[in-house]
C-alpha cells in the first residue's frame, strides 16, 4: 500500500463536448493537442511536464501572483505565467531554460528569506510543497539571509503592532493556523472563497504587512469559517494543517473509500499510520465532492475509535438485568432461540427487523434476507420510513421510479432552483456549496421554507423569492404556483403532449385552475403574499432549466406523499425532467438512506422496489434462497409499535437505528419496546434504544466496512475497510449467522458475494460489480445491459412507467393546530455540525460548535412570555415535555419554533406527535402544537447533562457488565 498522490494540473481541465474546439502546439519540443481555454501549465502536465508552482492548484482558478511558472512563448516578448496564459494554435512553449531557472531560483529567494527554516521539525516535513519547489528550482543559497518568520512582525494597517501573528491559532479543534509559515499565495482565501463559498478568510494589510485573516484578526474558531477543511487542503505549507499530522506526523499510506455522514456520498482518501487513521482527504476523482468535504465528512471521524465503542456481544433475560459479555457464538444462539421460541408462541408474523440507513448494501440487503427468509414474513421496515418514504411512494407514482431524476453536477446547467423544505448549507454541505457557486456565477433561486435558513440571504448568496409559508402548507404552495402556471398558459404543452399521460393532464388541469388554488385564496392558510407566488411561479415556469431540490421540510408532513407528486407535477409541466439542469432531487438525509430502500426494506417490496405480490419476483429469490416467499406485505415501522402493545409483535431486530431517540411520540415507542419478549440491537453504541434490548451485538464504522452505499443521486460508491473490524466480525456475517442458526442457512465468503448476488436478482443493479466499481470509481443506478456505465439522468426520452402521470393533490390541513394551550408551531431540522441523533458526532470535537439543541423564537414570541436570549424554557405539547434553551432570532415566523434533535439531553421526540403521512406513515415531526414557557431549570443543565450523559451510561454500563455462566 501507498500514499495515493492525485495529479494536480495546476488550472482546471475544460470539460470536452462535441463543438469543442481542439488546440495543437509544442511544449518543450512535444505537441500536445488539448481543449480550447486550457492553460498552458495544464497542457504542460498533460504531457507529464511539471512546471513549478506556488500559488496555482487545478481545484482553485488561476491566480497568477507566485511568479514560480514562468515560461517562454517563442515570437512572444516577456516570460508570462503558464497558469493565466491560455493555449494558442501552434505555439511553442519552452517551460525551461537557463534564464526562466534563474528567475525562478530569484523568486524562491524571497520566500524563503521571509520563511522559518526549521523543516526538519515543521509537520508538513515531507509533504511541503515550499520545500519541493526550492528543490525545483535548484535553490542552493539565499542572499537575504536565512532569519525568516518575518511574518511574525507584521503590523495592522494603521502602523500598530499585531502580536497575535506572533502565536500559532489553535482554537479550531481540527487544525492550527502559523502565520509565520505563511507565504500569502491566497490559495486558502480563494478556497474559502471559490469552492466552499463562505468567504470567512481574507488577506489583511498591506505589501510586506499583507497577512491571511479570518475576518477582523479574529481566531479561526470564532470565525464565519465552517471548518471544512478547504484552506487545509489547498495550503501548499504548514500554516494551515490537520493537528493529527501534529500530532501522529505523516501518513505513508491510503485507501478510497466514502463517508458515512448526509446522503451526498462524499469519497476520501483515508490516510494512515500503520493501522492508525491520521487524516480524511476529500478525493478529487469522488463524482459526488470532487474534492471538497464538510466538518463532518473530513475530521469527525473519531467516534470509531471513541472508548464508548462496545466491542463484545452481551445478552441478559430481562431488560432490568444486568449484561452479561458473552462470545459472538453465545450471543448469536441465544438471540435465535428466544426469536424461534416467540414465533413458535405467538406466530410466524410476531417478529420483524428494522434496517439501517448508516450501514452498506450489503449490510442492509443480508438483514431484509434475514427477515424474509429466516423469519419467514414481510416485517422489515427502515428508517426511510420517518424520512423519505414519500419520496420513494409519491416520485414513483408520477415517474416510475422512487428516486432523484439528476446528477449532482446537473446544477451547474440549473438556471432557476426552486429549494423547498430543505436546509443544504447545514444538512448537505457540500452540495450546498455547489448550489451556493452556481447561484453566485448567476442562477435564480427560489426559498419555500417557514426559516430563513442561509440561502433566503447571507453575505454573498440571496434568494431572489423567499416564500416563508407556515409548516404544514406546502401543498397549497405547490398548487398555488401550478394554479399559476396553468391559468398563465406558461404550460410547456408540447412536453406534456409527449411525455405524459393526457387523461391525467387533463384532470390536472382542470383541478388546478379552480379558484381555489389561486395564491390570493390560500394566502390566508399559508401566510405568503400571493404577489410573491406568482412572480415566483413565473421565474420557475419561464427562467430556463428550472431544478427542485426538497428536504425532510416536504416529506415529514401527514402530506408528504401529495406534495411530492405536486412538486413533480410542477416539474412536468414545464417540461423540466430528462436533461441536464433540471428535474426533481430529494437530498436524502443518511449516507445510505436512498441504498436502505432499493435494497427491499419497505415491508412491501423486494430489492428493487418489486412488490412481494409480484409471483415472478418471488420466483427469483425462491431460486436464489431455496425458501417459499411470504406474498402479504408485512407491518411498517408504526405498525410493530402498535402490534407490540395489542400483544400480537413480540421480537425485533434493530439493525443500527436508535428508534427510542429518533422517531416520534417517544412514550410511545418505549412502551412498545418494553412490551416486546426480544428485542436484539446491533449497533456501535449503548444507545437509547439498547435500554430496551435483551441481546446486544457490536457493530462496525464506516472505517471498517467492505462494501457500497447509495447516495442521493442514486451514486453507488465502494466503502473500502481502513482497518480491521474492531469487535472481530463484519456486519452482514453476524446477520448471516443469525439467519443460519434459525435453520435459514446463509453463508457469504466476502460482502462482494453479496453484491454479486444483489446484482443476479436486482434489475436496476444487474451491471454493479466491486470490479466495475473499481474501474468507473462509482456507478448511477439503473445499471444494466442498456445503461453499462449507469445512468447520471433519468427520465431522458420517456419516463420509466413510460409517460409521466400527474395526480390530483388536494390540499388537507393537519388535524395538528395551534390552540390556546399550545399557540404555537414547533418544527424541526438538522444543524451543520452534527448528525441526525448525534451518537456519532457527539463523540467528536463537533460539540465545539453545537454543545446542546437551542430552541428558536420570534423576538415578538418571546417579549410576550417575557423570555430572554439563552434562558431556559418549558416546552410543551399534547404528547409531552421537555427543557430547553432558547435563542431569540429574527430567522422564525411569529409564531413558529424551531430546534434540532442531535442531543438525548433535549428528547425532541418528546413533544411530537404520531401524526403520519396518509400514504406512507412517514410520521408529522415538521409540526407539533407547543407551549414554551419560562423554566425553573439552572442555565447549565442541558450542556452539563449532555456532556455527562455518555461518560455515566459507559460506567455503568461496565458496572453492569457480567460474564456469562
Amino acid at each position: 500500500m501507498t500514499l495515493i498522490k492525485e495529479t494536480d494540473y495546476g488550472t482546471k481541465t475544460p470539460e470536452v463536448h462535441e463543438t469543442t474546439k481542439m488546440v495543437t502546439l509544442e511544449i518543450d519540443g512535444f505537441e500536445v493537442t488539448v481543449p480550447e481555454g486550457t492553460s498552458i501549465m495544464n497542457a504542460a502536465m498533460q504531457l507529464g511536464i511539471q512546471i513549478p508552482k506556488l500559488c496555482a492548484t487545478d481545484s482553485l482558478d488561476p491566480f497568477g501572483s507566485c511568479r514560480l511558472c514562468l515560461c517562454e512563448i517563442e515570437g512572444r516578448r516577456g516570460t508570462p505565467a503558464s497558469c493565466t496564459t491560455p493555449v494558442a494554435q501552434g505555439i511553442k512553449v519552452a517551460t525551461q531554460n537557463q534564464r526562466l531557472a534563474k528567475l525562478r531560483r530569484g523568486v524562491m529567494e524571497l520566500y524563503i528569506s521571509d520563511h522559518p527554516l526549521d523543516c526538519l521539525t515543521c509537520a508538513a516535513n515531507g509533504d511541503c510543497e515550499l520545500q519541493d519547489m526550492a528543490g525545483a528550482v535548484g535553490l542552493r543559497e539565499v542572499r537575504y539571509g536565512y532569519d525568516g518568520e518575518n511574518h511574525v512582525f507584521a503590523k495592522r494597517a494603521d502602523g500598530s503592532a499585531n502580536d497575535r501573528f506572533k502565536q500559532t491559532d489553535v482554537s479550531n479543534p481540527y487544525f492550527q493556523f502559523q502565520p509565520s509559515k505563511c507565504i500569502v499565495c491566497s490559495r486558502c482565501v480563494r478556497a474559502c472563497e471559490e469552492v466552499q463559498g463562505t468567504f470567512a478568510l481574507t488577506i489583511d494589510g498591506r505589501g510586506f504587512a499583507s497577512h491571511v485573516s479570518a475576518g477582523m484578526d479574529e481566531q479561526f474558531l470564532a470565525s464565519e469559517c465552517v471548518s471544512c477543511g478547504a484552506c487545509v487542503q489547498a495550503c501548499p505549507t504548514a500554516t494551515l494543517i490537520e493537528k493529527s499530522v501534529v500530532d501522529m506526523g505523516q501518513p505513508e499510506h491510503s485507501i478510497i473509500t466514502t463517508c458515512a455522514y448526509c446522503g451526498v456520498g462524499c469519497s476520501f482518501k483515508a490516510e494512515m499510520r500503520g493501522d492508525e487513521l491520521v487524516r480524511m482527504v476529500p478525493y478529487k476523482d469522488g463524482g459526488a465532492n470532487e474534492g471538497h468535504s464538510c466538518v463532518k465528512g473530513r475530521f469527525a471521524f473519531s467516534y470509531a475509535t471513541h472508548k464508548d465503542r462496545m466491542l463484545t456481544p452481551m445478552i441478559r433475560e430481562k431488560i432490568t438485568d444486568p449484561w452479561q459479555v458473552v462470545t459472538f457464538d453465545e450471543a448469536i444462539n441465544y438471540a435465535a432461540k428466544r426469536f424461534m421460541e416467540t414465533q413458535a408462541k405467538y406466530g410466524r408474523k410476531s417478529i420483524g427487523a428494522v434496517t439501517s440507513s448508516r450501514t452498506t448494501l450489503e449490510e442492509i440487503y443480508s438483514v431484509q434476507k434475514l427477515v424474509r427468509g429466516a423469519f419467514n414474513n414481510n416485517n422489515v421496515d427502515t428508517c426511510a420510513r420517518v424520512c423519505h418514504s414519500p419520496t420513494g411512494f409519491g416520485l414513483k407514482v408520477a415517474f416510475g421510479e422512487a428516486a432523484g431524476t439528476q446528477d449532482f453536477k446537473s446544477t451547474d446547467k440549473t438556471d432557476v432552483m426552486l429549494v423547498i423544505g430543505c436546509n443544504p448549507t447545514d444538512a448537505h454541505p457540500v452540495f450546498g456549496s455547489r448550489m451556493k457557486k452556481r447561484i453566485r456565477e448567476g442562477a435564480k433561486l427560489i426559498v419555500i421554507d417557514p426559516r430563513k435558513v442561509e440561502l433566503v440571504d447571507s453575505p454573498h448568496v440571496k434568494a431572489d423569492y423567499h416564500l416563508q409559508l407556515m409548516p404544514g402548507t406546502n401543498v397549497a404552495v405547490a398548487n398555488a404556483i401550478g394554479h399559476v402556471i396553468a391559468t398563465e398558459n406558461l404550460i410547456d404543452r408540447k412536453f406534456v403532449n409527449r411525455r405524459c399521460e393526457k387523461t391525467d393532464f387533463h384532470r390536472w388541469e382542470e383541478f388546478i385552475r379552480q379558484p381555489q388554488h389561486a395564491p390570493e385564496a390560500v394566502e390566508h392558510i399559508t401566510r405568503v403574499p400571493a404577489q410573491l407566488i406568482r412572480e415566483a411561479a413565473r421565474l420557475y415556469a419561464t427562467g430556463g432549466n428550472a431544478a427542485i431540490y426538497y428536504g425532510l421540510g416536504v416529506t415529514e408532513h401527514t402530506q408528504g406523499s401529495t406534495t411530492v407528486m405536486a412538486l413533480a407535477n410542477l416539474a412536468m409541466a414545464t417540461g423540466n425532467l430528462g436533461r441536464e439542469g433540471v428535474g426533481v432531487n430529494p437530498l436524502r438525509g443518511q449516507n445510505n438512506v436512498q441504498g436502505s430502500s432499493d435494497m427491499g426494506s419497505a415491508p412491501h417490496e423486494f430489492p428493487g422496489y418489486r412488490h412481494v405480490s409480484n409471483q415472478e419476483v418471488r420466483d427469483i429469490y425462491k431460486k436464489e434462497w431455496n425458501r417459499e416467499l411470504d406474498p402479504e406485505p408485512g407491518l411498517r415501522i408504526p405498525n410493530m409499535f402498535d402490534a407490540a402493545l395489542d400483544g400480537s409483535y413480540r421480537g425485533m431486530f434493530i439493525h443500527g437505528e436508535d428508534i427510542a431517540q429518533s422517531d416520534p411520540d417517544t412514550h410511545h415507542v418505549e412502551a412498545a419496546l418494553r412490551a416486546m419478549d426480544i428485542v436484539v440491537v446491533q449497533d456501535l453504541f449503548l444507545n437509547e434504544t439498547a435500554a430496551f434490548a435483551h441481546v446486544f451485538l457490536p457493530g462496525t464504522s464506516f472505517l471498517e466496512k467492505d462494501g457500497t452505499f447509495v447516495n442521493a443521486e442514486r451514486r453507488v460508491n465502494r466503502v473500502r475497510k481502513v482497518f480491521q473490524e474492531k469487535q472481530g466480525m463484519p456486519e452482514w456475517a453476524i446477520v448471516a449467522q443469525l439467519a443460519t442458526a434459525m435453520g435459514f442457512p446463509m453463508y457469504y465468503a466476502t460482502a462482494s458475494e453479496v453484491m454479486d448476488e444483489i446484482a443476479r436478482t436486482t434489475p436496476t443493479f444487474s451491471g454493479i460489480s466491486y470490479d466495475r466499481l473499481d474501474e468507473l470509481g462509482s456507478i448511477q443506478w439503473p445499471c444494466n445491459d442498456q445503461h453499462p456505465t449507469g445512468t447520471p439522468i433519468m427520465h431522458t426520452e420517456e419516463f420509466v412507467r413510460g409517460k409521466g402521470r400527474f395526480m390530483l393533490t388536494a390540499y388537507m390541513a393537519t388535524d395538528e393546530k395551534a390552540s390556546n394551550t399550545f399557540p404555537l408551531i414547533l418544527t424541526t431540522g438538522r444543524i451543520l455540525s452534527h448528525y441526525n441523533v448525534g451518537a456519532q458526532t457527539r463523540r467528536t470535537d463537533n460539540m465545539a460548535w453545537h454543545p446542546e439543541d437551542v430552541l428558536e423564537m420570534h423576538p415578538y414570541d418571546a417579549e410576550i412570555r417575557g423570555l430572554k436570549d439563552d434562558q431556559i424554557v418549558s416546552l410543551t405539547s399534547r404528547a409531552g415535555a421537555t427543557t430547553i434553551r432558547v435563542k431569540i432570532s429574527d430567522r422564525m415566523p411569529q409564531g413558529v419554533v424551531y430546534t434540532t434533535f442531535h442531543h438525548p439531553g433535549t428528547g425532541a421526540n418528546l413533544i411530537t406527535t404520531s401524526a403520519s403521512d396518509w400514504a406512507t406513515n412517514c410520521p408529522e415531526y415538521k409540526v407539533t402544537a407547543v407551549q414554551v414557557m419560562p423554566s425553573n431549570q439552572p442555565s447549565d443543565w442541558q450542556s452539563e447533562w449532555n456532556i455527562r450523559n455518555v461518560e455515566s451510561k459507559r460506567i455503568s454500563t461496565e458496572k453492569k457488565l457480567e460474564p456469562a455462566e
